[in-house]
C-alpha cells in the first residue's frame, strides 16, 4: 500500500511539474513570430515551431493550467514543409570562430543521404546596436519581447539556475561567476532572463536591465541533498524516501527544460542559448544518503525497528562495492533517466535551442564530503554519472559542456561567442510526411575545424498537412484579446498584479478604479515584499489628473506631503478617481514594504470610455472570489468591497461578478450572460440578478462543476438603441 501511494503521488507531482509543456506547445506555436528575410544573402527558410507551454502555471504571478501533456508538435519550416534550416558553429583548433567559409565548403547529410545547400549566410553579431541606430528598446511587454527577439542582431540567453542539483557552497561561487558574465559578456541588445526549476516558463520576462539580472543571480541558493520543503508543491512529497524525491526533482528540472525550449521556440527560429547551471542529474543515491523520510535526518541503526535509520552510516567501505541487485537497479535508473533526457534534447533541437551545461564544481575530484559516509568508489561513480548527464545534454543540442574545468569564465565567454558567430544553412528535403525524427550531419571541407549543429528535425505528418489545408475557424479577436489579458506578462512575474475598471462618474466624467495585489513569490526565488503602489494619471497633453497611493490615502495634489512607508500589503488595495473620457497615461510605481524604496515601475496608456453618452454600455465587471459561505456573504453585503485583480481561481471557489448597465437618459438595459470556452463557443446560460448590495447587477457562480481550463463570461446589455457586450475571462485550476 505504501509503495502504491508513493507511486501515485510521484505521478501526480511530476504531472504538475511538466503538464504545461504540451499545452503551451499548441498555444504558443500559433503566436510565434515569423522569421525575417536575410539581408545580403538568399532568403532564409525554415522556421521551427514554438514552445513550452508554460504554462500557464504559471501565470502571472502565478499559476498554472493543468492537463495532461500533449504530444510534441512538429516544426513548420518557412519556405514550405520540405525546407530545412540549420545553424552551424565552426571553430578552429583553438576554439576561435572561422569566418571565411563559403557555401561550397559545407556538406549536409540527412539520414545518410547528401543534400544540396541552397541557402547560406554568415551571422555575426556582438550584442551592440549598429552605428547610428537608436538605443536598444526597453522591454515593457510581450510585444516588445517578441519584436526584439526576431531581430538578427539580438542574442537570446536564459540563465537556468538548477538549485535542486547545486550544493549551497557552489551556488555562492556561481553568484560571482555569473555576475561577471552579466557585466563583461552581455551587451545592450541582448535579451536575457533567469529561471529556476519551478519557474513557469510562461511567466518569464526577458530583459535588458542587467542590474536586475545581477540581483537575481546574487539570490541563487543551492539546495542539493537539502530536502526541507519551501513551497506547497514540495510539501506534497517531502516525507517520501530520498531516492523518490531525487527522481521527482529530476523530472521537475527536465520538465522545466522542455518548457523553456518551447517558450524560446515561440520567440524566434534563430539560435537561442540556455546556460544550465547544474551539477548534473542524480541517477542513484549512495547507500549512506538514503532516507525513509527525506525530510528527517537519518541516523545509524542502533535500536531494533529504529525509524529512519541507515545501516550504511558510519560504514562507507562496507557499502562501497555494489551488489548485483544494486548494479541492476542502477542500470535501470540510468536507462530511465537517459530516456527522459532524450525527450528534453529532442524538444530543444526541434526549437533550435542549445544547452550549455555549466558545472559549478569546477575541476571536481569528489561528489560527496567526508561527513556523508560515501566510499571512494561509490563517490567516483556518482561524480562520473552526473558529469555525463551534463555532457550528453549539451552535446546533443549543439551546445558546450563546461564540465570538470575551473575556467568557468572562459567557458561563459565561449557561450557568448557561439551566439555571436554562426552560419545559416538551408536545403530542400525529400523526407516523407512520417512525423519521425530525421538525422542531420553538417560537415566542412576543411581540416582542423570543428562543426556543431543541431542533430535533426521532426517531419510533419499527413494530419498536419490536412490541418494546414483546412484550418480551424479563427477565434474572434475580442475573445483572443480577453484571454490575452489574463496571460502572463513581463510585469506579472515581478511584484504585483493590477486591474483597472471604469464606471459612470459625476459631471460627465468616468470613475476609474485601480486595484493592485501582491504576487506570491515564485518557488525557488526570493524578493522584497511590495508595501504600496503610487499612481499618477495624466492626460494626453501631460496634465496631471490624479496622484495617489495605496494603502496610504489618496493625495489631493502634487504638493501633498510624503507619508511614511507602508507595511506589506496582504490584500487587494484600491484607488478611485474621476477623469474625463479619452486617453489617459497611468504611471505606476511599486514601493517596498521596508524602507519604501522603488521596486518596479510601469507606464500604461488606457482609453477611458464615455459612459454618459446615448449608447448602451456596461461598466467594467468587478470580480470577487470566496472559499466559504461566510466569506461570500461578506462580499455580497458590501457594495464597496475591493475586487480582486487576479483571474485564476480553483474549483473550490465561488465567484461574485458585479457590474452596471447604461443607456440613453435614465434607461437601464437588462443584461444577459453566457459561459463560453476559450474558442468563444457558448457552453451554458449564466443567471444574472439584481445586486444584493448597491445598484446594478451581479452573477453568482460556483466553479466546482467546471473542468480545469480557460473560460469567458459574455455579458450582453441590449436596448432599443443598441447593444453592448463585455467579456470576463478567467482560468480554473484543479
Amino acid at each position: 500500500m505504501v509503495g502504491s501511494r508513493i507511486r501515485a503521488a510521484f505521478v501526480l507531482v511530476v504531472t504538475l511539474a511538466v503538464a504545461s509543456v504540451g499545452a503551451q506547445q499548441q498555444g504558443d506555436r500559433s503566436a510565434s513570430p515569423q522569421g525575417t528575410t536575410a539581408q545580403g544573402g538568399s532568403q532564409q527558410a525554415g522556421q521551427a515551431g514554438g514552445q513550452q507551454a508554460s504554462p500557464a502555471p504559471q501565470g502571472g504571478g502565478t499559476q498554472q493550467g493543468g492537463g495532461a501533456q500533449a504530444p510534441p508538435q512538429p516544426p513548420t519550416f518557412r519556405g514550405g514543409i520540405n525546407y530545412v534550416r540549420v545553424d552551424a558553429t565552426v571553430t578552429d583548433r583553438k576554439g576561435q570562430p572561422v569566418f571565411d567559409l563559403k557555401q561550397s565548403d559545407f556538406e549536409i547529410v540527412e539520414d545518410g543521404k547528401p543534400q544540396t545547400v541552397d541557402s547560406f549566410r554568415l551571422i555575426r553579431v556582438d550584442g551592440n546596436p549598429r552605428p547610428g541606430e537608436a538605443p536598444p528598446r526597453a522591454i515593457r511587454s510581450r510585444d516588445d519581447e517578441e519584436t526584439e527577439a526576431g531581430r538578427d542582431d539580438v542574442r537570446v540567453f536564459v540563465i537556468f539556475l538548477d538549485d535542486y542539483h547545486v550544493r549551497a557552497a557552489n551556488a555562492m561561487r556561481m553568484r560571482e561567476v555569473l555576475s561577471r558574465f552579466i557585466n563583461l559578456q552581455l551587451r545592450p541588445m541582448d535579451l536575457v532572463t533567469v529561471m529556476y526549476p519551478l519557474t513557469p516558463a510562461s511567466v518569464l520576462g526577458f530583459t535588458r536591465n542587467f542590474d536586475s539580472l545581477a540581483t537575481a543571480v546574487q539570490r541563487f541558493e543551492g539546495r542539493k541533498y537539502d530536502y526541507q520543503p519551501r513551497n506547497e508543491i514540495e510539501q506534497q512529497y517531502s516525507r517520501y524516501p530520498s531516492e523518490v524525491v531525487e527522481q521527482i526533482r529530476n523530472d521537475v528540472v527536465m520538465g522545466a527544460l522542455k518548457g523553456i525550449s518551447v517558450r524560446l521556440g515561440s520567440l524566434r527560429e534563430a539560435r537561442k542559448s540556455v546556460i544550465f547551471v547544474s551539477e548534473g542529474f542524480t541517477v542513484q543515491l549512495p547507500a549512506s544518503m538514503r532516507r525513509e523520510n527525506a525530510e528527517m535526518p537519518a541516523a545509524p541503526c542502533v535500536l531494533p525497528n529504529q525509524p529512519n535509520c541507515n545501516p550504511a552510516i558510519g560504514r562507507p567501505l562496507a557499502f562501497d562495492n555494489p551488489s548485483p541487485q544494486e548494479e541492476t537497479a542502477a542500470w535501470f535508473a540510468q536507462t530511465d533517466l537517459y530516456s527522459k533526457l532524450r525527450d528534453v534534447f529532442d524538444l530543444a533541437n526541434r526549437n533550435n535551442v542549445s544547452f550549455y551545461s555549466l558545472d559549478p564544481r569546477g575541476l571536481a575530484v569528489n561528489e560527496f564530503g567526508i561527513d556523508e559516509d560515501v566510499g571512494p568508489k561509490a563517490d567516483a561513480r556518482s561524480l562520473q554519472v552526473t558529469q555525463d548527464t551534463l555532457r550528453t545534454l549539451s552535446e546533443e543540442t549543439d551546445g558546450r559542456a563546461i564540465v570538470n574545468r575551473n575556467a568557468l569564465d572562459v567557458g561563459l565567454k565561449q557561450i557568448a561567442e557561439d551566439a555571436s558567430f554562426y552560419y545559416l544553412l538551408g536545403y530542400n528535403t525529400q523526407a516523407p510526411t512520417d512525423g519521425k525524427f530525421h538525422e542531420i550531419k553538417v560537415r566542412v571541407k576543411r581540416s582542423g575545424v570543428e562543426v556543431r549543429a543541431r542533430k535533426g528535425y521532426w517531419a510533419v505528418t499527413a494530419d498536419d498537412l490536412a490541418k494546414a489545408a483546412n484550418p480551424a475557424p479563427e477565434v474572434a479577436k475580442p475573445v483572443q484579446q480577453a484571454l490575452a489579458s489574463i496571460a502572463a506578462s513581463v510585469q506579472s512575474g515581478k511584484y504585483v498584479r493590477t486591474w483597472v475598471g471604469a464606471e459612470r462618474g459625476e459631471n460627465g466624467k468616468t470613475r476609474m478604479t485601480f486595484v493592485w495585489e501582491p504576487l506570491p513569490v515564485t518557488p525557488g526565488t526570493s524578493r522584497e515584499t511590495p508595501g504600496r503602489v503610487s499612481l499618477l494619471a495624466a492626460s494626453e497633453k501631460g496634465d496631471l489628473l490624479f496622484r495617489g497611493r495605496t494603502p496610504d490615502a489618496a493625495l489631493a495634489s502634487t504638493g501633498a506631503p510624503q507619508l511614511p512607508a507602508a507595511s506589506a500589503a496582504t490584500s487587494p488595495q484600491r484607488l478611485v478617481f474621476d477623469v474625463p473620457p479619452g486617453k489617459v497615461e497611468l504611471r505606476m510605481t511599486v514601493e517596498g514594504a521596508g524602507a519604501g524604496g522603488t521596486l518596479d515601475q510601469e507606464i500604461r496608456t488606457v482609453t477611458v470610455p464615455d459612459l454618459t453618452g446615448p449608447q448602451v454600455a456596461i461598466s467594467t465587471p468587478r470580480v470577487y472570489h470566496a472559499r466559504t459561505v461566510p466569506e461570500f456573504r461578506t462580499f455580497a453585503s458590501d457594495p464597496n468591497a475591493v475586487p480582486t485583480a487576479g483571474r485564476e481561481f480553483s474549483r473550490t471557489q465561488r465567484l461574485l461578478i458585479r457590474f452596471d448597465t447604461y443607456g440613453p437618459g435614465t434607461e437601464k438595459p437588462a443584461p444577459t450572460a453566457v459561459l463560453m470556452n476559450r474558442a468563444g463557443q457558448k457552453m451554458a446560460d449564466v443567471p444574472v440578478a439584481a445586486a444584493t448590495a448597491g445598484s446594478g447587477y451581479q452573477i453568482d457562480m460556483t466553479l466546482n462543476t467546471i473542468p480545469v481550463g480557460e473560460y469567458l463570461i459574455e455579458i450582453t446589455a441590449k436596448a432599443p438603441s443598441g447593444e453592448f457586450k463585455e467579456l470576463v475571462p478567467f482560468r480554473v485550476t484543479g
